[in-house]
C-alpha cells in the first residue's frame, strides 16, 4: 500500500537516535517496505528546558511532567543538514516539486514546526531555497506571527503573520495550522489563496482538548480545499486511546465536512506513547482496513491533492 503522513519528527529525533533502523515508532527501514510513501519530515528546532512554561504545558496537555523549549535558528540548520545528508546517502528523496513525487524510494517533504526561530517573514525565502515546502505558524507558544492553541489571549494572525502567509503562497510553500489558535486558523484561511492544512491534530466534536479543532476551524480549512491530518497524540484522542479512536476522528471530519478533507498526521517520533494498536508505522495497514472504502482517499489522494495544489512544478 501507499500513504502520506503529514507529520513525523525525524529532524530532532535524528539528534539522539538512529533514524534509519533504530527508532520504534518509525524509521526508514520500516517505511521502505511500503509501495509508495511521502513523509512530511519535520524540523523542530527547539532545545529542552525546565521552567514555568513546562508546568503550563503539563497542565494544558493533561500529562507530565513535560519540558518546555527554546527555539534556535542554529538547530534548524542542523536538522535541515540531516535531511540533506540522508538524501546524499541515497536513503531519501527530498520533494521539491511535483516531478519528485514520481521517483522511487522514500520521499520526504521538508516542514518546519513553528515560526519561533524566525526573525521576520522574509526568512522564508531562504528556507524555501534550502528545500522547505511546508511551514507551521506555531507550536505550543505564541509568536510574533500568530497565536497558538495554548494562547491565553487569542490575537490570531498578526501583520507579520499575514506577510508570511502571503510569501508562502507566492513561494509555493504549504501553510500548516496545527497547534494554531482558533482565531489564527480563521484569519489564515481568510488570507490564504491556496489550500492549508492542519498536519497533526484531532477534533473537539469527538473529544474536547485544547489542541483539538472546533467545527468552525475545520470548516475554514475545508473551504480552502485543505485537509485535517488526524493524529496519534494519546491525550487528544480519548480517555482510553486506541487505533479505533483515530478512525473515529477521521470519520467525524469526513461525515460532517467531506471525506475530501481528511488525512493522516501521526506525529510519530514526536510522541512518547502511542494509542493501543497503533504503536508504529506498520500499523497504518490496520488503520487502512478500518477506513474501508475511504482508505485510498484519506491516506493518499487527499494530501497529494493539496501538495499538488501548492508546491511548484
Amino acid at each position: 500500500m501507499k500513504f502520506i503522513d503529514l507529520h513525523q519528527d525525524m529532524g530532532i529525533t535524528s539528534q539522539r537516535e538512529d533514524i534509519v533502523s533504530g527508532t520504534k515508532q518509525s524509521n526508514l527501514d520500516a517505511i521502505k517496505r511500503f509501495e509508495d510513501v511521502i513523509i512530511f519530515g519535520v524540523n523542530f528546532p527547539h532545545i529542552s528546558v525546565v521552567n514555568d512554561r513546562a508546568e503550563e504545558l503539563s497542565r494544558q496537555y493533561g500529562s507530565g511532567p513535560r519540558r518546555a523549549t527554546v527555539a534556535l535558528w542554529e538547530d534548524l540548520m542542523e536538522q535541515m543538514k540531516f535531511y540533506k545528508h540522508m538524501e546524499r546517502k541515497g536513503l531519501i528523496k527530498i520533494v521539491l516539486g511535483q516531478s519528485d513525487e514520481l521517483k522511487k524510494g522514500t520521499k520526504i517533504l521538508l516542514s518546519l514546526e513553528g515560526t519561533d526561530c524566525l526573525r521576520d517573514p522574509y526568512d522564508l525565502y531562504l528556507l524555501k531555497d534550502m528545500g522547505l515546502r511546508c511551514i507551521g505558524l506555531t507550536w505550543n507558544y505564541d509568536t510574533k506571527f500568530a497565536a497558538s492553541a495554548m494562547s491565553r489571549k487569542d490575537y490570531g494572525l498578526t501583520g507579520y503573520g499575514e506577510e508570511i502567509v502571503k510569501i508562502a503562497n507566492e513561494q509555493n510553500v504549504i501553510v500548516d495550522l496545527a497547534h494554531a489558535s482558533r482565531n489564527t486558523i480563521i484569519d489564515t484561511c481568510s488570507v490564504s489563496k491556496k489550500p492549508v492544512i492542519s498536519s497533526h491534530g484531532n477534533v473537539k466534536g469527538v473529544y474536547d482538548h485544547v489542541r483539538n479543532l472546533d467545527d468552525d476551524s475545520i470548516e475554514a480549512i475545508a473551504k480552502t480545499g485543505g485537509v485535517v491530518g488526524i493524529t496519534a497524540i494519546r491525550t487528544t484522542l480519548s480517555k482510553e486511546p486506541s487505533i479505533t479512536d483515530i478512525a473515529k476522528h477521521m470519520e467525524y471530519v469526513g461525515e460532517n465536512f467531506g471525506w475530501d478533507h481528511v488525512a493522516l498526521g501521526t506525529d510519530f517520533l514526536g510522541i512518547d506513547e502511542t494509542p493501543s494498536g497503533f504503536d508504529d508505522v506498520t500499523k497504518i495497514v490496520q488503520l487502512s482496513n478500518l477506513l474501508g472504502s475511504h482508505s485510498q482517499q484519506v491516506l493518499w489522494d487527499n494530501p497529494l491533492r493539496v501538495i499538488n495544489s501548492v508546491i511548484s512544478h
